[in-house]
């Protein structure tokens, strides 16, 4: 079940979720997926109400030109942008949290458009990735501060440690780029030596800073399919320092756009 947002995204439509177009770029807020800790709200589910909200000011700026893409911020005659609304979450179920997020984008996907997904944490990716099963092949390019290769933690297999390790076992997903890795976290030796075992492309955020991202744009096959996943922390605190984890010396805002 899908609520309304207030506000919605700038510039946004909010039809239904039956009521999309070909060629909608759909939006959606998935506040929880699956919490490590039965029962505890994640650190994260009001995230994609702060994010609309912290946006709120560009409502009336749609039409302005916007001098990082070099046109109105928002194309007229582009693409309609649609605001679906949040999924509820609930930290007690995180089955239902994953049959919500996965439903949901293969619903968006069938009527041709394009899914953006604000979480939420990162086992949001898990589920939404599992959408695609029935896709095309794709890569998948995360910008993170980790790699996510843990097969589970503390039991739980779908949680945000293992994001990347479950979207090596979908074989819809055709390779991984990692971008902005850097500093200790959850990794073990074993985590990292599996991720080059399957084949990821691991780029870390110092050679990023030494050589820009011409690596990680090397690591994608031209034409390839994408599927972006950003994690906050793949950009350094100073640009997001709202986040569990910080670490420093992350990607900056324009690595990120330029990669995107």
């Amino acid at each position: 079940m899908l609520t309304p947002a207030s506000p919605p995204f700038p510039g946004a439509h909010q039809p239904s979720l039956d009521e999309l177009r070909p060629g909608d770029v759909a939006i959606f807020g998935a506040p929880e997926a699956t919490p490590y800790t039965p029962g505890k709200t994640s650190h994260s589910a009001k995230a994609p109400a702060a994010i609309r909200q912290a946006l709120a000011k560009f409502a009336s700026w749609t039409e302005h030109h916007d001098f990082d893409v070099g046109g109105p911020m928002i194309p007229i005659g582009g693409n309609r942008i649609v605001d679906l609304g949040d999924l509820a979450g609930d930290p007690n179920e995180p089955s239902e949290n994953r049959i919500a997020i996965t439903a949901t984008a293969a619903a968006i996907c069938e009527a041709g458009a394009f899914p953006v997904v604000i979480g939420g944490d990162d086992s949001v990716p898990i589920p939404l990735l599992a959408a695609f099963k029935s896709a095309d092949p794709f890569w998948v390019v995360q910008i993170d501060a980790h790699i996510d290769w843990r097969d589970e933690r503390s039991g739980v297999r779908q949680g945000w440690s293992s994001t990347m390790r479950r979207a090596s076992e979908m074989a819809w997903v055709e390779g991984i780029v990692q971008a902005g890795i850097r500093g200790p976290g959850s990794a073990r030796p074993q985590d990292v030596q599996d991720a080059e075992r399957y084949g990821a492309a691991i780029v870390t955020a110092r050679e990023i800073h030494a050589r820009g991202i011409g690596p990680v744009i090397e690591a994608v096959p031209e034409g390839a399919r994408c599927f972006v996943t950003i994690d906050c922390d793949g950009l350094d605190p100073s640009v997001i320092p709202a986040i569990l984890s910080p670490a420093p010396g992350g990607l900056t805002y324009w690595h990120m756009i330029e990669l995107i």
